[in-house]
């Protein structure tokens, strides 16, 4: 039931608190796809006005500069961590419709990047712990607490062991969202008590595989867990994509809800991006072919209507490149231009670089991270390569078909529920995908697509299909809400 406070002539309406605890989000201070979603979805659940929206997360070096003088400081206090007494400076603003807090350590906090250190778990276990002890100096319980992946496990961890029994807390409902499930936080036995505080009654809640499992505890612990796509919440009860948690996943499956992410398409919107050649819409495409031609201008390719494969991705094996690396000649036979943009594993850029030295009118490579330079290729290219072995959810394909770009993706996670291939005898689908993690399949589908190019009416029609899906936040933030009512 709503509650409400009442006066003489009219009742109003509180709504219900929910706080999204998190290690980044955009436009503050991010590296991937949990800023995205953290910078996004409390914004489309505070439009739907039922609950009252916050957000906390650290307050690193990297905060971007356009808003830290914006912040306004609440006040300090210390945290203490297992024998630690530590100051934690609390700072807020309000942007967009949502409260956001900022956790504020030097020690931890204060350094270039926002993960790989030597000292993540001790970090992390702090940030999770203020972000519990914030709540009481706030006087803030809220109906929900929605922590993301395993830098933010312990908030959760917490609420159920050490506080679990205290005033106020007793009623905080708590959501875990794995985004990543790769991710888990494993550490030495040791960090229990010497870290976290913890004693040896709770080791069982968190030990799996004989050390410290962030992700599990959190798993078993929270009030419910969610995933960021519903294939991908089927996918990890196998070991084939749990990395050794299947286990886990199946034990709490009944508790799970796999919810897929959306983008933010005022964000990502050709018509209004200031970064393209030329903006255009699904109804007027004639400046994606200006960006198309400028793209070429801009990379030294050939100024011809050949369709043009782009990959925006990190160069790593599980976003599928050694795919492409397999097929590469025989794509490159084919009358087509790639274009690959991203950084990763040295092998992967040695080989790609290779590969546009080799063929010099097809191929370009770009090794770097570059938003302007992937405006430009998102809006220029024609089709775009996601060959995954694994996505949890996938934003580049939604990305992609937002510009008009048709996705041609693996069958997995999140792509499965975002892209549906496309059906000669039905005449719909926004893209076009295949289902075994395998170089000549990918091939033959990727073949498919270039020669359907060839067919300007039909591939007009994808185009436009594409960059027509919902792929906003709406429709997801209203199943995140109906799991939160689920819950209360």
């Amino acid at each position: 039931m709503k509650k409400t406070a009442k006066t003489e002539s009219v009742t109003i309406e509180k709504k219900k608190s929910l706080l999204y605890v998190a290690s980044e989000s955009n436009p503050f201070a991010g590296t991937g796809g949990l800023a995205d979603v953290i910078g996004s979805l409390p914004k489309a659940l505070a439009k739907e006005k039922e609950y009252d929206v916050r957000v906390i997360m650290p307050l690193y070096k990297d905060f971007s500069t356009l808003y830290r003088d914006k912040l306004r400081f609440v006040g300090n206090y210390n945290v203490k961590l297992s024998w630690r007494n530590q100051y934690c400076g609390l700072f807020e603003y309000d942007f967009q419709g949502v409260k956001y807090y900022f956790l504020d350590n030097e020690y931890y906090f204060r350094r270039d990047g926002l993960y790989g250190f030597y000292d993540d778990c001790e970090r992390f276990a702090f940030f999770s712990k203020a972000v519990v002890d914030t709540l009481s100096y706030l006087d803030y319980y809220p109906n929900v607490l929605n922590a993301n992946d395993w830098q933010s496990a312990l908030s959760v961890i917490y609420l159920k062991t050490l506080y679990k029994n205290l005033p106020n807390y007793e009623n905080i409902k708590t959501v875990f969202t794995i985004h990543n499930i790769e991710y888990q936080g494993k550490y030495g036995k040791e960090v229990l008590g010497d870290i976290f505080g913890l004693n040896d009654e709770y080791y069982s809640a968190l030990e799996y595989d004989n050390c410290i499992n962030l992700l599990k505890g959190a798993m078993v612990l929270a009030d419910k867990v969610s995933t960021v796509s519903p294939s991908y919440a089927s996918e990890i009860k196998y070991d084939f994509f749990s990395h050794g948690l299947s286990q886990i996943v199946n034990e709490v499956a009944y508790k799970t809800t796999g919810i897929l992410n959306g983008i933010d398409q005022t964000v990502y919107s050709p018509a209004k991006d200031e970064r393209t050649f030329s903006k255009y819409s699904s109804t007027d495409l004639s400046g994606k072919k200006v960006c198309k031609t400028e793209l070429q201008k801009m990379l030294n390719l050939p100024e011809r209507d050949v369709p043009i494969i782009a990959m925006i991705s990190r160069l790593v094996g599980h976003k599928g490149v050694d795919l492409l690396k397999c097929v590469i000649d025989e794509l490159l036979c084919e009358d087509v231009q790639l274009v690959i943009l991203g950084k990763g594993e040295a092998q992967y850029e040695d080989f790609f670089k290779k590969v546009q030295q080799d063929y010099p009118a097809k191929c370009r490579t770009i090794i770097a991270y570059n938003k302007d330079l992937s405006s430009k290729i998102y809006s220029g290219a024609d089709i775009f390569l996601m060959p995954s072995k694994q996505e949890p959810c996938g934003l580049s394909q939604m990305i992609a078909a937002r510009y008009g770009t048709v996705p041609v993706v693996r069958k997995t996670g999140g792509l499965a529920d975002s892209i549906i291939p496309y059906n000669v005898s039905r005449k719909a689908g926004n893209g076009f995908s295949f289902q075994s993690y395998n170089a000549h399949e990918m091939l033959y589908v990727l073949k498919d697509a270039i020669y359907t190019y060839g067919n300007k009416e039909v591939w007009g029609k994808i185009v436009k299909k594409a960059m027509k899906t919902d792929f906003s936040w709406k429709k997801s933030a209203k199943e995140y809400q109906k799991m939160y009512n689920e819950l209360l």
